[in-house]
């Protein structure tokens, strides 16, 4: 099953109010308000399991990030072996974990824009958790019955602003820099650990070219580990980290710049599409 935020027919431009819909082909069905849809997830679920042909052409909607308000979005750096070795980092005993705030993200096709203190921002294509129960100190069978769904996503990254301290935040918050793409519910995708693999393009040039079956941490494990300090509810978000590949670290160091269209690519959860442009459309932001 596939979910998707939508922004209601009658909101203004704007506002913060999003739907969450259930896709059928190149349908959408409408379900509720996101808030209602995390505070009730086995009811709005059954209902969409139920849905057969969506009421509204998936080209006639305005798409949003499909999560609440309040969530969480919790990024893993340095979450696969072969990106760890390019950065020359030793592989770390516990998850690096930052934060993003809920403005930072987007949706597939919403163009980003280069900040005017940056000379480009950097890609990282990731596979996204998005939980779907309260896990509280839980074990990782909880946690992995606890996993809602998976959905392709971007730590576009402003490496100036990252490196300037030792604390990540700002270099991870660049207006539009999460582009989130819908959420396949995990009956579906399966296990990570099984193996999804991730590509990225610039361009059409591929990028990165790795398998979740690298990762340090496994989904499963990042979530108790994360819930032995702080309880995460439905809806919050665990960005699980990024293959090689990232532009960085090459040499010379390449970087998105305004014209360019990274893609993100991820067995059976599909494509997300970003265009980037000049700091001029962060008015909309």
């Amino acid at each position: 099953m596939k979910l998707i935020g939508l922004r209601p027919p009658s909101a203004r431009r704007g506002r913060q109010q999003v739907m969450v819909g259930v896709v059928v082909d190149d349908r959408v069905s409408p379900l509720v308000d996101a808030v209602d849809f995390y505070e009730d997830l086995p009811r709005w679920l059954e209902r969409a399991r139920k849905v057969r042909r969506g009421s509204v052409r998936l080209a006639d909607v305005v798409p949003e990030p499909p999560v609440p308000p309040s969530a969480r979005v919790l990024c893993i750096g340095l979450n696969y072996r072969a990106h760890a070795a390019e950065g020359a980092f030793q592989v770390p005993e516990h998850p690096t974990v930052f934060g993003r705030w809920t403005a930072s993200l987007s949706v597939s096709g919403r163009p980003v824009p280069v900040p005017a203190n940056e000379p480009g921002l950097d890609w990282e294509g990731e596979v996204a958790a998005v939980v779907g129960a309260r896990l509280s100190d839980a074990d990782e069978s909880e946690t992995e019955a606890g996993v809602l769904g998976y959905a392709a996503f971007n730590d576009l990254t402003a490496r100036t602003a990252q490196k300037l301290t030792a604390q990540w935040t700002l270099g991870k918050n660049a207006d539009f820099s999460g582009p989130l793409g819908p959420i396949v519910t995990a009956d579906e995708t399966g296990s990570l650990t099984d193996g999804l693999r991730l590509v990225t393009r610039v361009n059409g040039e591929l990028m990165q070219d790795g398998n979740t079956r690298d990762m340090i941490f496994p989904v499963p494990e990042l979530l108790s580990r994360i819930s032995r300090t702080m309880t995460l509810h439905p809806g919050d978000i665990i960005a699980t980290g990024t293959p090689e590949g990232v532009g960085y670290v090459r040499r010379p160091p390449r970087l998105l710049t305004p014209g360019d269209v990274v893609e993100v690519e991820i067995d059976r959860l599909g494509l997300l599409r970003t265009p980037v442009t000049d700091a001029s459309a962060r008015s909309g932001a």
